[in-house]
Order: C-alpha cells, then sequence, then structure tokens
C-alpha cells in the first residue's frame, strides 16, 4: 500500500497548518484537514483508518501529540477537509490531543482533525493509514487506546510516511 500527501517544498501545505486562514481554523487551530491519497490498497479491505501523530511535540509538551483519528474510511483516496465536512462519507472520528487534562480547558476542538502548530522549529509528523479487514467499533469520540485494541486485528496493510511541516 502507498500512501501521498501533496506537499509544497517538501513541508505540508500552509493551509492545514498553523498558518491556515482564520475562516479555516476552529479556536484557533487548523481544522481543515489534508488529502491523502491512497494506492495498491490490498484487494481485501473493507476499509480505511488514519493516525497522525507529532512525535517532536514530546520535548515542546511531555506527550506525543495524537492530531487526527480516523477510522472505517471508504478504500478511496481521502479528500481535503473531510474531517469537518465529512462529503457524504459515513466514518467516525476519535479525540485528539486537545482533550488532555493537561491543557487548558478550550484548548481548541477535541475532535478531529487538529492541523500542526509546531511552536520552536519545524516537526516530523508521522501519517498512518492502515487497510483493514472489517469495520471497527467505534463511535465518535474514542481514545487512541481504544482504537488500537480494535485496530489490532484487523490489519492488513499500513504505510507510515514523515510529513514536515515549519514552525516559521
Amino acid at each position: 500500500m502507498k500512501i501521498e500527501v501533496p506537499t509544497m517544498n517538501g513541508y505540508l501545505f500552509d493551509r492545514y497548518s498553523k498558518f491556515a486562514p482564520a475562516d479555516q481554523k476552529i479556536e484557533g487551530k487548523p481544522s481543515r484537514s489534508f488529502p491523502i491519497f491512497v494506492s495498491d490498497v490490498p484487494k481485501d479491505a473493507k476499509n480505511l483508518a488514519v493516525c497522525f501523530y507529532d512525535y517532536d511535540s514530546v520535548p515542546v509538551c511531555g506527550f506525543t501529540w495524537i492530531h487526527w483519528l480516523a477510522a472505517n474510511l471508504p478504500v478511496k483516496d481521502i479528500p481535503a477537509d473531510i474531517s469537518q465536512h465529512h462529503q457524504n462519507i459515513d466514518f467516525v472520528q476519535g479525540y485528539n490531543s486537545n482533550i488532555s487534562k493537561f491543557l487548558p480547558k478550550d484548548s481548541g476542538p477535541v475532535l478531529g482533525y487538529t492541523g500542526p502548530m509546531p511552536p520552536d522549529k519545524t516537526h516530523n509528523y508521522s501519517l498512518t493509514v492502515y487497510a483493514l479487514d472489517d469495520e471497527l467499533e467505534l463511535k465518535d469520540g474514542y481514545y487512541l487506546n481504544e482504537f488500537l485494541a480494535k485496530v489490532k486485528d484487523h490489519i492488513i496493510a499500513k504505510t507510515t510516511i514523515e510529513i514536515p511541516s515549519r514552525a516559521k
């Protein structure tokens, strides 16, 4: 399986990160998810799932930042802005790290995509797309640990790429 996210000069397009226009932010956080182009998906895959993390956040906030969890997506390219505008596609989304008890309340939207906002330097974000043999029994508002428990016996293929996003 192969995945691709369009970039500009090797970085995530600004409209999906901290440099997004104000009308594409919720509570000051980027809310427009990026497109993901998927190819060579195994023929027996029934759906896809997405995890988007920032491991470079550990020195900044003390934990790996979860930017997006989505499951039960159809086996096809994932369109831009699907997190906020489902575009007639039925899927479920998990909590991102804005839900953390270690952050002030009202730190941003807690469900769905919240884009990169690296404060210190360019961060390399990890995007993993899973091809699954069945729909996961999850509802909107699941946590990463719930996702990992449900997905582990259903993975047919998975692919991870790194996507840098700039701080300045």
